[in-house]
């Protein structure tokens, strides 16, 4: 019946549906996908551009887990049908959520996605014969073509198709393996990967028990039938990488996508194109073994990686997935809570949950617990707050506590004064070094420019007389600018200039440096006793 009324429903659909959901199995055709050799490469193609066309890739597994349980197939148990009005609230949903993530400058329109993809899951339930609607097929198709990592779709499949003790129910992962090859066989490569009852058996032949963590290996090694999976990742991955060499066979300059290199013939690369539709040319041919690459790497970068590897620095190979806990997560129970008859099972879970909020709301026994604990915290606050007004009355009746804090206090106001006389002083000083940097400026500018008046004098050698005349001149034509300039400097600064020459400026200035940091450190010193002071006091008031 159900399946009687799932093509009823096709047959009343309007006619431009069917023709927009058979437009995409005419664009798919466009692309001249069936030119590629290799099987797994055309199948992960065709599906990748189904993917893009309904704008799948922009949707993540978790809003398509999202997504399903509001629609409330969660409740539903996988084998049970469902009708199309119910998948196309639920693709509108996807796309309509979606619509609304995007930003403004980039735009979908959802009633064509939403149409697009309905037309195209009911065009894999006609590709195979006494096929119905179902929500394992929903679940399985959208969780394959969603965007999202490979990892993520796989843990929720296994969450589907496992008990819970979470092991690998063979019945249901048997079930999964139809549904999703259904996706082959819609764009015609069933007889490369069609299903077979014995699929499920040679995915896992030497396990009993199969957990999640040994599930998830099929992204490393994937089994034959689910080859094109993986495939159609990697494709996502490295549709805008780009390696910066020439291909072999077409002489391009650049390759984009996958780039492949033989094993035998020494420089001999292929880009994506060439290689998948069998191209060679010099001595090689295709039964050459060929290696893929998914990124380029510089010669130093693979020399570097090379010689990590060999002194053991770098791991020779990571982990293909990461390693999850083999026990399932355990879900609330709240049958012992709010009573769940059986016309009532399958209902939605935001009403089960509105009923326990109900069921809480009526009843005072599970919130006397907090009660009490509100209780116990305001009774310690209370306790703290007057022991913090008992202990200043039981130190002010204690003398020696009073004596010792006067004479605290007294010493405090002592480093205070000293303080701001070393402030004083350090002001002086500062002043008195400003002097003496401007003097030795004038001085070196004089002696310059005395040195450039000489360059200009005549280079005849002087007379002894003149010589003489000079040498007989008074020493105080040689003292240093007169003392007035200092005027308004320190009595340290007057008294070293005083003597003239037999003083050296440089010295005096060293000194002054000096007598600055011996300031300096002492005011750091009584800032420091200054602080320990503070808390001094604040122990022994803590303490009485």
């Amino acid at each position: 019946m159900e399946e009687g009324g799932q093509r009823d429903r096709r047959r009343a659909a309007p006619a431009t549906v069917g023709a927009e959901g058979r437009q995409i199995f005419v664009e798919l055709g466009e692309q001249n996908f069936d030119a590629i050799c290799l099987s797994t490469y055309r199948t992960a193609c065709k599906l990748r551009f189904i993917q893009k066309r309904c704008n799948l890739h922009l949707i993540d597994i978790y809003n398509v887990i999202e997504a399903v349980r509001d629609a409330g197939l969660n409740a539903v148990e996988l084998n049970a049908g469902i009708s199309v009005t119910r998948v196309e609230n639920l693709v509108s949903s996807l796309f309509n959520q979606l619509s609304k993530r995007l930003p403004t400058t980039y735009t979908i329109n959802a009633r064509e996605c939403t149409v697009l993809l309905v037309e195209f899951l009911l065009a894999a339930i006609d590709s195979e014969p006494d096929s119905q609607l179902t929500v394992l097929f929903v679940k399985a198709i959208l969780a394959t073509l969603c965007g999202g990592k490979l990892v993520d779709k796989l843990r929720y499949v296994f969450s589907q198709v496992s008990d819970s003790n979470g092991v690998l129910v063979q019945s249901k992962f048997d079930g999964f393996l139809r549904e999703a090859l259904k996706l082959p066989t819609a764009v015609h490569e069933g007889p490369s990967f069609g299903y077979s009852n014995t699929l499920a058996r040679s995915c896992f032949p030497q396990q009993k028990r199969v957990m999640l963590n040994m599930f998830l290996d099929i992204v490393a090694n994937p089994p034959q039938c689910l080859v094109w999976l993986p495939l159609m990742h990697r494709l996502a991955n490295v549709e805008h990488v780009y390696h910066p060499v020439s291909c072999s066979y077409c002489r391009c300059n650049s390759m984009t996508g996958f780039r492949y290199r033989c094993l035998r013939c020494r420089g001999y690369q292929l880009c994506q194109n060439c290689f998948w539709h069998g191209n060679a040319s010099g001595s090689h041919n295709n039964q050459h073994q060929m290696k893929e690459h998914s990124s380029w790497k510089s010669p130093a970068t693979k020399l570097g990686r090379a010689l990590g590897r060999t002194l053991g620095c770098v791991s020779s190979r990571e982990p293909p997935h990461p390693i999850y806990p083999e026990e399932p997560e355990r879900t609330l129970n709240l049958a012992n809570i709010v009573s769940v008859d059986s016309a009532s099972r399958q209902d939605e879970e935001h009403k089960l949950i509105a009923r326990y909020t109900s069921r809480l709301a009526e009843s005072d026994v599970c919130f006397s617990f907090p009660r009490e604990i509100l209780a116990e915290i305001k009774r310690l606050r209370v306790e703290h707050d007057a022991a913090c007004q008992s202990s200043p009355e039981k130190g002010s009746t204690n003398p020696t506590l009073l004596a010792e804090l006067r004479q605290l206090r007294q010493r405090k106001d002592e480093l205070e004064q000293r303080m701001s006389s070393l402030q004083e002083s350090r002001r002086e000083l500062m002043v008195q070094l400003e002097g003496l940097m401007k003097l030795l400026k004038d001085e070196e500018q004089r002696q310059a420019a005395q040195a450039a008046g000489s360059s200009h004098a005549s280079p005849s050698r002087p007379s002894p007389s003149t010589a003489r005349s000079a040498g007989a001149v008074s020493p105080q034509a040689h003292v240093y600018p007169p003392q007035d300039s200092l005027a308004g400097v320190g009595g340290d600064v007057q008294e070293a200039f005083a003597q003239g020459s037999r003083r050296n400026l440089r010295n005096d200035l060293l000194v002054a440096a000096d007598s600055i940091t011996n300031t300096v450190s002492s005011l750091w010193l009584f800032l420091r006793l200054e602080v320990l002071f503070d808390r001094t006091e604040e122990f022994i008031m803590s303490k009485y």
